[in-house]
């Protein structure tokens, strides 16, 4: 038996977490570690208290379901309701962040990114600034 590394171990957390999401379109989930430790995690689901996918469909705008908020915004989000800080966490997610989702993970203080999933295609404006910081962005 091959005990899993600690990468490999939160990873597979996200994709549990990702089956709690309310998606009709893409289940995606995410957890945010510090220190070996699971701080918060986060899927994509509806605002509280709103209708789900699942129950009423997405709605859709431009070719992306608006009716959910992305897992990395609820993960951070547990998080502040918690009062916990980022600062120096590590988030495991199975998509790679929308740019959106990629400002808010830097802005919370995270420094390590890690995705199982790619969209493909690059963002000229993360990857100059991955290029000028010390943040570790990897699909794994």
């Amino acid at each position: 038996m091959t005990r899993q590394s600690w990468d490999e171990y939160f990873s597979n957390i996200a994709s549990i977490t990702a089956l709690r999401s309310t998606c009709l379109r893409k289940q995606v989930g995410c957890v945010i570690v510090k220190n070996k430790t699971i701080i918060a995690t986060g899927y994509n689901g509806s605002l509280p208290g709103e209708p789900h996918c699942i129950d009423v469909g997405c709605y859709m705008k431009d070719n992306h379901c608006v009716r959910t908020m992305h897992s990395e915004t609820n993960a951070i989000n547990q998080a502040a309701k918690n009062g916990t800080s980022l600062f120096g966490a590590v988030i495991y997610c199975t998509l790679e962040p929308c740019w959106g989702c990629f400002k808010n993970i830097i802005s919370a203080g995270i420094h390590k990114i890690y995705f199982k999933e790619s969209y493909g295609s690059e963002n000229q404006m993360r990857t100059s600034y991955l290029k000028r910081n010390n943040i570790i962005y990897e699909k794994i």
